[in-house]
């Protein structure tokens, strides 16, 4: 199989959820261990931090990748979804793996990974693990899919845990309160593993300290912990935070024998997106119409894009939005301004909701705008429509940033 193949016949094993949805969850770690005993247990062989929250989670790991990239350590990072290409989910050292290693651990364990039906996230983080310990990382930067006590990822046993925060999303999976979310998320948290918590409510905090307590895993609560500010080139407001909880999980680090100096920090928080090549978060794409995309998509994180979206300068404002279709449209319309155009789309993902939906949902919200077939109509349209001292933004999903970056 060449590279188009192989990940044709990856995607098209048990399906993968973040292009279908709840039909691709799987509740159960025993497919991940048997396939990472199939491959040697690779996540023993090098050292590791699992990210693990609702919003914040991917953020968090890339700045903490380009950190310890700069502190001279050889680094993987794995995260998901990727945006424009399969390969942005495994990187050492901000560079993708290779079309030829994807390729071959296929061709080398296909036998293996059909006669366990095995899913796409399983096979992925299988692929991960391997590359990582093929390729001799120093340590590796682990985000977790979906949750955390059952997710693939939950199989390393990691130098420190961080919980980002959290919030209503897969609720069908998680739980439907702060406290049944956290208790999933906290699954990560292993015993004498110290553990960074972003952010808390008093629902989540009480769940974490037990959690914590139980397991004898030191504590840290990075919105409480004193540390210096750090400019870096992720601009959203949000980012306040997520660059909180990163340095506090450096701090432990550093505190637990690793060279990580303020130089490094200082560099690494900066040039987080220069290193690491992160695309998405709250990214300008042009000027004059400027143009501003970001992937939030539940209600915390959209809050925060759309404030900041309103404190932009622009005469007019127009909105390029898709969504998926499990998405808790009552509780994020509301958060969108009225003043706006809206060009709704669906994105092109299986997962993605008819935009007629959208549109008339929208409309109970006093959102008014022209609905297009495919997100590329509408962006095209956005632009032709907006004046040089308009502001564009593009979101709502993943998926309809993955078609404009």
């Amino acid at each position: 199989m060449n590279y188009q193949e192989t990940i044709a016949w990856l995607f098209a094993q048990l399906p993968m959820y973040q292009r279908v949805g709840k039909t691709a969850f799987k509740k159960d770690l025993s497919n991940t261990l048997k396939l990472s005993k199939h491959l040697n247990n690779p996540e023993r062989h090098f050292k590791s931090i699992h990210v693990g929250g609702t919003n914040g989670k991917g953020s968090v790991s890339h700045i903490l990748a380009s950190v310890l990239q700069e502190a001279g350590y050889r680094v993987g990072l794995y995260t998901s979804p990727h945006l424009k290409d399969f390969r942005e989910r495994i990187k050492i050292n901000g560079q993708l793996i290779s079309e030829e290693k994807v390729i071959s651990f296929v061709t080398e364990n296909k036998s293996f990974l059909e006669k366990n039906n095995l899913s796409f996230f399983e096979m992925t983080v299988g692929l991960a693990l391997d590359y990582f310990s093929k390729q001799k990382v120093d340590i590796a930067v682990i985000e977790v899919g979906m949750g955390g006590r059952l997710d693939s990822t939950n199989i390393i046993t990691p130098e420190v845990s961080v919980i980002t925060n959290i919030g209503f999303d897969h609720t069908a999976f998680l739980g439907t309160t702060y406290a049944e979310i956290a208790s999933e998320k906290a699954g990560i948290i292993k015993p004498n593993i110290p553990v960074v918590i972003g952010e808390t409510v008093p629902e989540t905090k009480k769940v974490f300290q037990k959690i914590a307590s139980e397991k004898k895993a030191p504590i840290t609560f990075a919105e409480i912990t004193e540390i210096s500010e750090y400019e870096s080139d992720l601009k959203g407001i949000y980012q306040q935070k997520n660059k909180k909880t990163a340095v506090s999980t450096l701090k432990v680090l550093q505190k637990n024998g690793w060279d990580i100096s303020e130089e490094h920090l200082r560099k690494g928080v900066l040039n987080t997106v220069k290193n690491t090549g992160l695309q998405g978060r709250y990214q300008t794409l042009q000027e004059h119409p400027r143009v501003i995309c970001d992937t939030a998509h539940n209600k915390e994180g959209l809050q925060l894009v759309l404030q900041q979206i309103q404190e932009e300068p622009f005469e007019n404002l127009h909105i390029v939005l898709g969504v998926v279709h499990d998405k808790d449209l009552e509780s994020i319309l509301p958060l969108f301004p009225k003043k706006a155009t809206y060009y709704f789309c669906k994105p092109d993902v299986p997962r993605g909701l008819e935009v007629s939906i959208l549109a008339t949902s929208a409309k109970k919200f006093g959102l008014t705008g022209t609905t297009f077939n495919a997100v590329t109509e509408a962006y095209l349209s956005a632009l032709k429509n907006a004046s040089e001292n308009d502001l564009i933004y593009v979101g709502g999903s993943t998926f309809t940033v993955a078609e404009v970056v």
